[in-house]
């Protein structure tokens, strides 16, 4: 699925995110990275149609997500613990979630099985904790089955590491690695490294605007790490500041 922009912008207060032109081909994977109120999860929100654009629009396929609907059967999202019904057991939620997709029982069970090494808290299909009882790290395991469960054309996930054990966190970057090339795929996420690994591409968001967009490569976690450092290093101070 193609995921455009086309002169996007979204105001609060003092606050404007502004992305005019950005392109995501079918297949691809982008990590989006920046620091906290950069914009990050205001783009996801624009994208799944959760919240409107002031001006311009995002567009999947060509199509104007706040204008049709199609595109949402063929998409996978998680954008943290909101997405979730805490009265809910993490079975009873993912049978619910399956039956908005319009997915046969058969098919879902087996899927569901190829998570059971993911979500170990208590056994698939026979859990029993309601999802407001879950510790956080648990929570997000249960809404990433969710968004993993249909096998969409379109994953979309804000901070899909955070709160996971390491082991956890290394199984979900296998799981999204095998998703590449398969579907298209917005990851937002301050784990640099995490986020490097899954992606074809890294946009690099700050106040508001994409300042960097660039393919992976061996170099980009040490890029990234020294573009965020500089922010935080003291300037050098010249001759004529030293004299002043």
């Amino acid at each position: 699925m193609r995921l455009t922009t086309d002169a996007l912008t979204k105001r609060y207060d003092e606050f404007e995110l502004s992305i005019p032109d950005f392109e995501i081909e079918p297949g691809t994977a982008v990590g989006l990275v920046g620091n906290n109120g950069a914009g990050k999860t205001t783009f996801l929100r624009l994208a799944l149609d959760l919240i409107r654009a002031d001006d311009g629009e995002v567009m999947l396929d060509g199509d104007v997500v706040a204008d049709v609907f199609d595109w949402k059967t063929r998409t996978g999202s998680y954008l943290g613990p909101s997405f979730l019904i805490d009265f809910l057991t993490p079975d009873e939620y993912w049978h619910f979630v399956w039956q908005t997709y319009d997915l046969d029982e058969a098919t879902v069970n087996e899927r569901l099985a190829r998570f059971e090494d993911f979500y170990v808290d208590e056994p698939i299909g026979d859990t029993t904790k309601y999802i407001c009882d879950l510790s956080t790290g648990n929570k997000n395991k249960a809404g990433l089955v969710a968004a993993l469960l249909p096998e969409p054309d379109l994953l979309v996930f804000d901070e899909p590491f955070a709160s996971l054990d390491p082991r956890s966190q290394i199984q979900l970057k296998e799981i999204l690695q095998a998703r590449r090339g398969d579907a298209t795929m917005l990851v937002s996420s301050h784990d640099l490294g995490h986020v490097t690994d899954v992606s074809d591409r890294i946009a690099i968001l700050e106040g508001g605007e994409i300042v960097r967009d660039e393919p992976t490569d061996p170099d980009t976690l040490e890029d990234l790490r020294t573009y965020f450092a500089e922010a935080i290093r003291p300037k050098e101070t010249g001759p004529a500041d030293a004299e002043a």
